[in-house]
């Protein structure tokens, strides 16, 4: 088999686990000299907007892998506690927070993309987005970006 020569990661949500799997994708790709390119789109552009991607939260309701029943989950602080704690491991493992990722990534040689669509109906302007963002693609020139790739939704 040939080996992989480029990939493009979709992300679509915008919960901390829902981000990290896509981020992860994406470096290690560059870390072994894979193009990469990453779509944000729907609720996954909280992870790449500035005045939210570091307030990113871990899901606690109608989340089976949290093995805590929904009404647990509900509780006042639960989500702030299950967030806390998931960044406490991935400090351990040298995990860095979202923008500092987001830099990382973008620094490696990654490309980053909002979804034109999206920005639309959410009434965004590339103002609200970190400085890495390279631009605001539709979903044609995404795929146009992906010739050969690989794609990836997380």
């Amino acid at each position: 088999m040939d080996p992989i020569k480029k990939v493009s990661t979709i992300i679509s949500k915008g919960s901390l686990t829902d981000v990290y799997p896509g981020l992860i994708l994406a470096n290690g790709a560059r870390m072994e000299g894979i193009e990469a390119n990453l779509f944000f789109t729907f609720f996954g552009l909280e992870a790449i907007l500035e005045k939210r991607m570091d307030k990113l939260k871990v899901p606690t309701v109608a989340n089976p892998a949290m093995h805590i029943p929904s009404i647990i989950g509900i509780l006042p602080g639960m989500s702030a506690f299950a967030t806390m704690m998931m960044k406490k491991e991935m400090k351990k493992l040298d995990i860095p927070p979202v923008r500092e990722f987001i830099e990382m990534i973008h620094d490696a040689g990654a490309e980053i993309y909002a979804c034109k669509a999206t920005v639309e109906m959410f009434h965004l302007t590339k103002e609200d987005f970190c400085e890495q963002v390279d631009g605001i693609l539709t979903v044609g020139e995404f795929y146009e970006k992906s010739a050969g790739a690989q794609i990836i939704f997380t």
